[in-house]
């Protein structure tokens, strides 16, 4: 067989793919730029404005001072302003910080240890697996307000169950109380996501070849030494890639806060803060402030999960 040679001039086969592929990415690309890179970038220039909701267009510039200020009072005294030195922001951090490492340790586990569970061969295995999903695909406002009834101290199952079997000797006020306002939504997002984090750790589960624990049952392995030197070295790219989803969706929580325990201080989290500010009090600049801080922190975030952990996004496993 005989290949004609390229013409001068004309290009190459991977020249042709990266053309073809750059088409057919440009109006994802295009969508992105619309509706999120352009909605970021004006939020970033709010935040350096004293830009209100009632007047978007009329902001002046004026740096830093949503972020940090210092004035000097006629006393003499020194006043230091802005959402680096806000209380509020500050406990707002402290509150998601706290939500993101404990959901999402807590949703790998346990959803390590479904997907093991739906990985192993069963009778109606596929119709465990289509159940299991059911919370994650119910709407996070039906989820909050279903667990918002159950969870109530007057009326909710909860209590009533609690009660019944002598654990609790008064009702408790899961989502008023500051002190338990935290543990109930944590139970509301883990019940909700831990199907989700079970998917992608099973679909890793997948990959894993079966002759590979043939070998092992045939030389008398434990299966706990098996899970340990086999198992989890094997699924550690998908397992890293579905903690690298939900801790930026436990970052940016809000709508299962905002729901389930309105104004309360206790689970009061950064993109509740910037939005109540931006909204509610009508300070459109310094919420777009904290917005900003909120993507910072992210970003921070995940570029050191990705860097400290060496998470191939590439999905060449060659390199």
């Amino acid at each position: 067989m005989t290949f004609l040679p390229l013409r001068s001039g004309e290009p190459s086969l991977l020249q042709q793919r990266q053309r073809a592929a750059f088409w057919f990415l440009a109006p994802m690309l295009a969508a992105l730029i619309c509706v999120a890179a352009w909605p970021l970038l004006r939020t970033i220039w709010f935040s350096f404005t004293d830009t209100t909701l009632s007047d978007l267009y009329g902001g002046q510039w004026i740096g830093f001072d949503n972020y940090l200020s210092m004035r000097t009072l006629s006393s003499g005294r020194t006043v230091w302003r802005g959402t680096l030195v806000d209380p509020a922001w500050w406990n707002a951090v402290w509150n998601t910080l706290r939500f993101a490492l404990v959901s999402v340790t807590l949703e790998t586990v346990l959803g390590l240890i479904v997907a093991l569970v739906l990985n192993a061969e069963f009778r109606g295995r596929g119709l465990v697996r289509a159940a299991i999903l059911i919370p994650w695909a119910i709407p996070t406002i039906v989820s909050a307000k279903i667990w918002a009834w159950m969870l109530n101290d007057q009326f909710g199952i909860i209590n009533d169950m609690l009660l019944s079997l002598g654990l609790i000797d008064q009702k408790i006020a899961w989502t008023a109380s500051a002190d338990t306002a935290m543990y109930a939504v944590l139970i509301v997002d883990i019940w909700k996501t831990t199907p989700f984090m079970a998917l992608l750790i099973l679909a890793g589960l997948q990959m894993v070849p079966r002759d590979i624990y043939e070998a092992a049952r045939i030389d008398g392995i434990h299966p706990v030494k098996v899970f340990f030197r086999v198992t989890l070295p094997l699924i550690r790219p998908a397992l890293m890639v579905a903690v690298i989803f939900r801790m930026l969706d436990s970052l940016r929580i809000f709508d299962l806060v905002y729901v389930l325990t309105p104004n309360s201080a206790a689970t009061k989290t950064m993109s509740v803060i910037s939005r109540e500010n931006m909204v509610d009090f009508d300070k459109f600049a310094y919420g777009a402030a904290q917005s900003t801080l909120l993507f910072s922190i992210i970003a921070i975030f995940v570029l050191l999960y990705i860097w400290l952990g060496r998470v191939d996004l590439t999905g060449d496993s060659s390199r």
